[in-house]
């Protein structure tokens, strides 16, 4: 039972930072899909 509970908090601990870095592309992403809708909603 031990080993099972090391294992799952290293498999844990791997998905909060996967989660974490994933949280930082979107993060950077956002501004630019924001940009990007401006310069559709006008009208050229």
């Amino acid at each position: 039972m031990g080993r099972f509970l090391h294992g799952s908090a290293r498999k844990a601990e791997a998905l909060e930072d996967e989660n974490a870095k994933l949280k930082k592309l979107l993060a950077e992403q956002m501004p630019d899909n924001a940009m990007l809708k401006d310069v559709n909603a006008k009208k050229w």
